[in-house]
């Protein structure tokens, strides 16, 4: 049997969904669509980023299954066409909340590593190495 899975989106539970939204839409740039007043998503070629309010739990079963603003494991990552450039533009916006200023990483990426207002970690990241070039042109 041959099963095909995509990734589809990576959802946050937040307990103040319109301001999450706009940070988001500040830092990518890009317009979230809104679908109810619970619920809002941004699509990219690969994958979307929904957010949910904590009024949607009650739909999977009640306030036990999530908790917003208490992720420690999660790291939320955008690829960006200059880290550096977008590190600029942000700096203002973000403020305290950058957690480590562009770095070139190991496996060859440059990473702006920042939290949003519910602390969430996000990476911005730039491919530097062919290395990791190649890599990110199969996701691309």
């Amino acid at each position: 049997m041959n099963s095909h899975m995509n990734l589809s989106s990576i959802r946050i539970i937040t307990a103040d969904i319109k301001r999450l939204v706009q940070f988001y839409e500040n830092v990518t740039g890009m317009p979230f669509t809104w679908y109810t007043d619970d619920f809002a998503e941004v699509r990219t070629p690969l994958g979307a980023l929904a957010i949910g309010s904590t009024r949607t739990l009650a739909l999977f079963g009640g306030d036990a299954v999530a908790s917003p603003a208490s992720n420690r494991s999660v790291i939320i990552e955008f690829q960006v066409e200059d880290v550096d450039k977008k590190y600029q533009q942000l700096a203002g916006i973000l403020g305290e909340e950058v957690v480590q200023q562009p770095t070139t990483m190991p496996w060859g990426n440059r990473s702006l590593l920042f939290r949003d207002t519910d602390g969430n970690l996000v990476n911005f990241f730039t491919p530097l190495t062919q290395e990791a070039k190649q890599r990110a042109e199969t996701k691309m």
